[in-house]
């Protein structure tokens, strides 16, 4: 079966599920999107990887990056590779110098894993075809993740650069990673200004 790259193209708090997040996955140079639902921990984790932000203590994922990299095993990518029953598995091809192995994960796992390793993601058509979506409306999609940016705005507003980066610092060692992450946001805007 032909792989097909995927990248992650959003996440978001699910409206479907309380306590989850909706972690977008799109088809490289194409329009399909795999929604797949994941907990707040693994949402936290692959947000601080996309951002390369470092805990005070290492999370799980951190943890097992480090521990392969100790034994000198790396993983060479994550395949989406079945959809039972409403739910996502994965493999992680991983490379030893006792040759390819693959070990069977939690989709959401295999892809904060993937951002730790720097290595691609891919699914199989049949996988796009039974769960993939397609957004039909991308202007909404523009002017919701609009409207999202002016509400962050407007939430620090009062605040001065130099408050917010201490605001980020005492986040990050609270583990107040979505906080944290919006902090960023903010003071990564002020400076292109």
């Amino acid at each position: 079966m032909q792989k097909i790259a995927l990248e992650i193209t959003g996440m978001s708090y699910s409206q479907s599920q309380s306590g989850a997040y909706a972690l977008i996955l799109g088809e490289k140079g194409g329009q399909r999107k795999l929604p797949i639902i994941i907990g707040t921990f693994e949402a936290q984790s692959i947000a601080l990887g996309l951002e390369k932000m470092k805990p005070a203590r290492p999370m799980t994922h951190d943890l097992f990056k480090n521990f392969a990299d100790n034994f000198q095993i790396n993983i060479k990518e994550v395949i989406i590779n079945k959809f039972e029953n409403g739910v996502f598995h994965a493999l992680l091809v991983c490379e030893s110098i006792n040759g390819i192995t693959e070990i069977d994960a939690r989709s959401s796992d295999a892809v904060a894993l993937a951002i730790r390793f720097q290595c691609p993601v891919f699914t199989y058509e049949s996988i796009l075809n039974e769960a993939g979506i397609v957004l039909d409306d991308e202007k909404e999609n523009a002017q919701n993740i609009s409207d999202k940016k002016k509400s962050r705005t407007e939430e620090f507003s009062e605040y001065l650069t130099d408050e917010l980066e201490e605001m980020l610092q005492i986040a990050v060692q609270n583990e107040e990673y979505e906080k944290a992450s919006k902090l960023r946001d903010e003071i990564r805007r002020r400076k292109r200004l």
